[in-house]
């Protein structure tokens, strides 16, 4: 609340037109984590398994690691950050359940770092909630999961790490009621 108040006094001061409610919108969005299930599919004779940490969102940029286990090929495991790049526009209309295509970069770990492209398509099942449909090439293959996603209202002051250790398979925070997630700092 106070940057946006700082944002609105800073444009007032430079005789510049600002309108409350984009800033505001703005101002919701950054308080808020994308969390997303574990997700798995299927390779030769194995299995490969998506798991993607909390991302917090700045600057119009959800962010956060990822890791990419592959069951029995554990030398094609990765682990890195990934950066999905979400506008306001875009989150509104997730948010309205819109069906919205967002794209971005996962860069792995380790002395290469190698960069590659990742394409999602959120599926709203509910105001903030719903399914992604995550593909990039590893390998020369398409890899595709649908994991189920949350976006989580975090409290002020709740760290992003203790917020996301504390949700469930189901979305809520352990050791909260799911009305409140005061033991968490998260709200639903």
């Amino acid at each position: 609340m106070k940057r946006m108040v700082f944002l609105l006094s800073l444009a007032a001061t430079l005789g510049g037109k600002v309108s409350a409610a984009p800033v505001a919108a703005w101002a919701a969005a950054e308080n808020r984590v994308l969390v997303i299930e574990p997700s798995s599919m299927p390779v030769l004779a194995g299995e490969a398994t998506l798991t993607i940490g909390a991302l917090g969102r700045t600057n119009g940029t959800y962010s956060g690691d990822y890791r990419v286990k592959v069951f029995p090929y554990f030398y094609k495991n990765e682990r890195g950050r990934l950066a999905m790049a979400v506008s306001d526009a875009a989150l509104a209309d997730i948010r309205a359940g819109k069906v919205t295509a967002i794209a971005g970069t996962a860069t792995t770990s380790g002395k290469r770092g190698r960069c590659r492209r990742i394409d999602a398509i959120v599926t709203p099942g509910g105001r903030d909630q719903g399914v992604l449909k995550v593909s990039f090439l590893a390998g020369g293959r398409e890899m595709i999961f649908e994991p189920v996603y949350h976006i989580v209202k975090i409290a002020p002051g709740a760290a992003l790490g203790r917020a996301a250790e504390t949700m469930t398979a189901a979305g809520r925070p352990s050791g909260a009621t799911s009305q409140t997630g005061q033991a968490a700092g998260i709200h639903l």
